[in-house]
């Protein structure tokens, strides 16, 4: 192999400091503005664009205290993050076990038929969710949204889940039926231990998608404010005439902090799981 002239790795150096300082200003940023008083978002100080040169804790106080219900729509998206995450995890892992490991009649017209739902626009499935949700008497409640989260949700973690107990050695499996093993124990003995780097993955993402997401929360979940979720309050707060952007920026903030915690609770999963495997004893 060629070796880099030092020229080039100069270069590739410049190219990836760039997109590094690209991708973590805009955080840098928002913590910046959630420190400055009086609510603005700018500072004619061109030092304090980069470097702290002042700092308050009266945006976080206002939004943690003040008038803006953040502690309870915070507590409303933890509650439908977390329950979204759990009912994909335990309904996808039996769902992509049985596609991967049974072969029965249906089987891939059933996996066509979850890639066609989730190629469907998800923007276009609203207003049918909202009349089901409102059928069945969950409309403007937070279990509705968690039904809608799972169901959008589920047929990602399904084909992700999948594809990985595909690369599992079936053989594996055949080792403990032999010692005893039924597909049930297969499944919670063999199979799920050796998919937990897959399982963390499909666990942050189903739990990102209940935190994060918007256009469904703010039309299943309309009012009042204390019933609203994390996202849809802070889309209020920025749509004000007057747009208080040291408390957006602050609440921004603090939205990071429940996925950092969430990520970095997996992260021992996906690093431990990577060396996980059957080995001759």
């Amino acid at each position: 192999m060629r070796r880099s002239t030092p020229g080039v790795k100069i270069l590739q150096y410049v190219i990836l400091a760039a997109a590094t300082i690209f991708a973590l200003y805009p955080v840098w940023f928002a913590v910046l503005a959630s420190g400055r008083a009086g609510g603005r978002l700018y500072t004619f100080n061109l030092v304090g664009m980069f470097i702290p040169v002042e700092w308050t804790w009266e945006n976080y106080r206002v939004m943690l205290l003040g008038g803006q219900p953040f502690l309870q729509w915070m507590r409303n998206s933890l509650f439908v993050a977390g329950v979204t995450t759990v009912a994909c995890i335990v309904v996808a892992t039996s769902a992509a076990f049985a596609f991967s490991r049974f072969r029965f009649k249906g089987r891939e017209a059933g996996l066509i038929f979850l890639l066609a739902i989730q190629a469907f626009p998800g923007v276009l499935a609203l207003v049918p969710q909202a009349q089901l949700l409102t059928a069945i008497g969950l409309y403007k409640n937070p279990w509705g949204l968690v039904i809608a989260y799972t169901s959008f949700t589920l047929v990602f973690c399904t084909w992700n889940l999948k594809g990985y107990f595909d690369t599992i050695p079936i053989d594996l499996e055949e080792a403990g039926m032999i010692d005893g093993c039924g597909p049930v124990q297969s499944f919670l003995l063999i199979g799920l231990p050796l998919a937990r780097p897959a399982l963390a993955v499909t666990g942050l993402f189903a739990f990102m998608t209940g935190w994060g997401e918007y256009a469904l929360a703010s039309v299943i979940i309309p009012a009042p404010d204390s019933a609203k979720t994390l996202m849809v309050g802070m889309y209020k707060i920025a749509n004000e005439i007057n747009i208080p952007w040291g408390y957006f920026a602050a609440g921004a903030v603090m939205v990071i902090i429940p996925v950092l915690l969430v990520f970095l609770y997996l992260q021992r999963y996906l690093e431990s799981g990577l060396t996980l495997g059957g080995v001759k004893g």
